[in-house]
């Protein structure tokens, strides 16, 4: 089967917090998860760089929008991969091959019908003397009246026109702009508005309750036509005479790089696009979802009634800080190329899986991921691992014990590979977690009741067995856990020699010697719950 998995595209505007990782991790699970079923995989994702937001950071820093995007994208990369993404691309939309393909996909759209022309009105700053692109407007959101940018609200999550904003002024300047009359280009998203509506009533069950409950109230209200192109200076040139001075709109071009990255990456990418038998996942934040549900699938059947739809929507809910809403404005983030700096890369899965804002809002606290990591990943599953391949390297001269591998044992571990990929699949991975950390339980359990350190002198089959067995759990822990924890799952298999993996249970009856034993995870000393809580107030 071919799978198609899309990571939202994070923006190149500043750093990665622990926020993004957390709604994008799940994609990398589900990339690895389908590799090891032998299914043919395609992930993508790459850093949104055009828009406002980087001009005005380029305008306040003084230097070029592209020289903040490739700062930023380059530091994207190095972050993800500390952090064992296996993006088999991950690219950036000022990349020449994807701004060639846009413009490309943007005449097709045209001469499908669902682009045109209409005079409109748009805010204009005369102190900076320009049209003002939405997000170079804020004001109160008429939604909820909190603090809005002119194309989306960040708290209500709603997407709204720039006319809409209560109270608007000029983020440049601070000045309030006035409406004049101007020409642009808008797709007809509402001409779609059906094709959504039968694209949420086939897909909800394989959706998360926010992206369903998000997509029904926008079409409740019904689509809106949304502008194509801009007054700015920094984006993509518009193919069409009488816009040479205007750019794509980013909401339309920066979702196009699921697509244009499959065009570069694959020969055969329209397998993955136009097959009926492809798995579709797009993975991302709370924020992001009509980009995903409404937005980038109305822009497909723009380009062709060919295309596939998503099938899975894997969309998070928001990750808090401590108990406070995260503010990147008011640096109450914890930042990801920090956090790596200090600590192990698969502790930071661990905990953004078993406790992320799958379903709802979750926090992140300092103590609470000391303690996990101290207790469940050092203590449960890394004290079973190195426990016992120590004692194989003391007691046995580094060479695995033959035995017989206990019935019990093998079936609960069949019943373990089959539940938790149904979960996987099913984007339930807190749930994937528990039901892989019980197993561990059961293999530390079952050390313990079978008491190999007396019976290795009292009964030396026995204890032979017992070894045996423990060492079984812990080589089929290294495939359970490879989607989640690669860096541990990768370490455990070098040490036991495993070569050849898939996503079922693995026979040891070739394995004999240990190739070297190393800790997994070191104790985080619990000093450092109040030295990162100062270092987040700013007092480090």
């Amino acid at each position: 089967m071919k799978v198609f998995i899309g990571g939202a595209w994070p923006y190149a505007n500043g750093a990665l917090h622990l926020g993004h990782i957390a709604a994008l991790l799940p994609g990398d699970v589900l990339a690895r998860y389908h590799r090891l079923k032998g299914d043919d995989v395609l992930y993508v994702s790459g850093s949104d760089c055009h828009g406002s937001p980087i001009a005005l950071r380029g305008k306040k820093e003084k230097k070029s929008p592209k020289e903040i995007a490739e700062k930023y994208h380059r530091e994207f990369e190095k972050t993800f991969h500390e952090l064992d993404f296996s993006y088999d691309f991950y690219g950036a939309t000022y990349y020449k091959e994807h701004y060639e393909e846009v413009k490309r996909l943007l005449v097709t759209i045209k001469k499908n019908g669902y682009i045109y022309e209409k005079e409109s009105e748009q805010f204009y700053c005369k102190s900076c003397d320009e049209f003002l692109a939405d997000r170079f407007i804020e004001g109160e959101c008429p939604f909820c009246g909190l603090t809005a940018r002119g194309d989306q609200c960040d708290y209500c999550s709603k997407l709204l026109s720039p006319t809409e904003l209560i109270n608007p002024v000029c983020k440049n300047c601070g000045e309030s702009p006035e409406l004049r009359k101007t020409k642009h280009l808008y797709f007809k998203l509402s001409a779609f508005q059906n094709d959504i509506e039968k694209l949420v009533k086939e897909n909800k069950n394989l959706w998360r309750e926010n992206a369903v409950n998000q997509t029904l109230s926008y079409l409740k209200e019904g689509l809106h036509d949304r502008a194509v192109t801009r007054d700015l200076s920094w984006g993509i040139d518009v193919p069409f005479e009488g816009y040479e001075k205007k750019k794509i709109y980013v909401w339309i071009e920066a979702v196009c790089g699921y697509l244009t990255s499959s065009v570069k990456v694959r020969e055969d990418w329209r397998d993955f696009w136009e097959g009926s038998e492809v798995k579709k996942y797009f993975v991302h934040g709370k924020d992001n979802i009509p980009f995903h549900t409404i937005i980038f699938p109305s822009i497909l059947k723009g380009i062709s009634q060919e295309f596939k739809l998503p099938d899975s929507i894997i969309s998070s809910e928001y990750l808090t800080i401590e108990g406070k809403k995260l503010s990147t404005s008011r640096n109450w983030a914890i930042w990801t190329k920090d956090f790596l700096s200090r600590y192990n890369s698969d502790s930071l899965r661990y905990y953004l899986l078993a406790n992320g804002p799958e379903r709802r809002d979750s926090d992140f606290s300092w103590k609470d991921f000391v303690n996990r990591h101290n207790g469940e990943l050092l203590g449960a599953f890394g004290n079973l691992v190195n426990r016992t391949l120590s004692y194989i390297e003391k007691s046995f001269d580094n060479i695995i014990p033959s035995g017989k591998v206990n019935k019990e044992i093998q079936e609960l571990t069949k019943n373990v590979f089959k539940s938790v990929g149904e979960k996987i699949e099913n984007g339930e991975y807190k749930k994937s977690i528990e039901e892989i950390f019980s197993y561990v339980r059961y293999g530390n359990k079952y050390f313990d009741k079978e008491t190999p350190w007396i019976t290795f002198k009292e009964d030396r089959e026995k204890c032979n067995n017992t070894i045996h067995n423990i060492v079984y759990i812990i080589a089929n822990l290294s495939i359970l856990l490879e989607p989640f924890l690669p860096k541990s799952a990768s370490e455990i298999r070098r040490e036991l020699g495993i070569n050849n993996i898939k996503w079922s249970e693995v026979n040891i009856e070739g394995l004999s010697d240990l190739k070297g034993v190393k800790k997994l995870f070191e104790r985080i000393d619990k000093k450092a719950i109040e030295e990162e809580l100062r270092r987040l107030n700013g007092q480090n």
